[in-house]
């Protein structure tokens, strides 16, 4: 059996990793189930060594797939300009891409951050550390899978030479309390530019 062929990288995608290639299916009038598109990703920089491709997302829960009207809020959350990372009442799918981190001292290693979400995460490629504010970390490699349950959290590429891949489903979820305390969103590490990008992705 001859090897299976990756794809070329997307146009505009920051990392040489393989290309995405979207597949979305739907039905025809008869209910036999057809494929609706097939498009290559759409990546969106935010910073020299992260970059995301959005795969689809979902406004409602359950979502409701009848007359595509899932389809049709999908491409409204995509125009409008106002994605965060997590999209309230539904769902969002991206592709993250985590350039190699810098062995120099003191460089920035990851972004500690917080989501109102239940999320998986699951490694494509490469090798990356899930790093706790308590100070725990895993590291995790292609297959491994975190659910991510609200926690303070960051990224890290383990490897100083090579690029990882991340696809993530983030799940929005009721406001999370430990010990009557409300814990809210967090993106203030990230810096204020960047987390005015992730407030609202293009």
């Amino acid at each position: 059996m001859a090897p299976a062929t990756s794809e070329p990288p997307n146009p505009g995608q920051l990392s040489p990793l393989p290309g995405v290639q979207r597949h979305i299916t739907t039905h025809d009038n008869n209910g036999k189930a057809i494929f609706h598109s097939s498009e290559p990703g759409d990546w969106t920089t935010f910073t020299p060594s992260m970059a995301f491709d959005l795969i689809y997302t979902t406004s409602t829960s359950p979502p409701n797939m009848n007359n595509d009207v899932d389809l049709s809020d999908h491409e409204a959350v995509r125009t409008s300009g106002k994605l965060g990372l997590v999209n309230p009442g539904g769902s969002v799918c991206r592709i993250v891409d985590f350039g190699p981190s810098s062995s120099e001292e003191g460089a920035p290693k990851g972004i500690m951050h917080r989501t109102q979400s239940l999320d998986y995460g699951i490694v494509l490629e490469g090798e990356v550390e899930c790093v706790l504010d308590s100070g725990e970390k895993r590291v995790m490699r292609r297959g491994d899978v975190a659910v991510q349950r609200g926690t303070m959290h960051e990224w890290r590429n383990a490897s100083t030479t090579e690029w990882a891949r991340i696809v993530f489903v983030l799940q929005d979820s009721e406001k999370i309390k430990v010990a009557g305390h409300e814990l809210s969103e967090d993106l203030s590490a990230s810096g204020e530019e960047v987390a005015k990008m992730l407030k609202s992705q293009p």
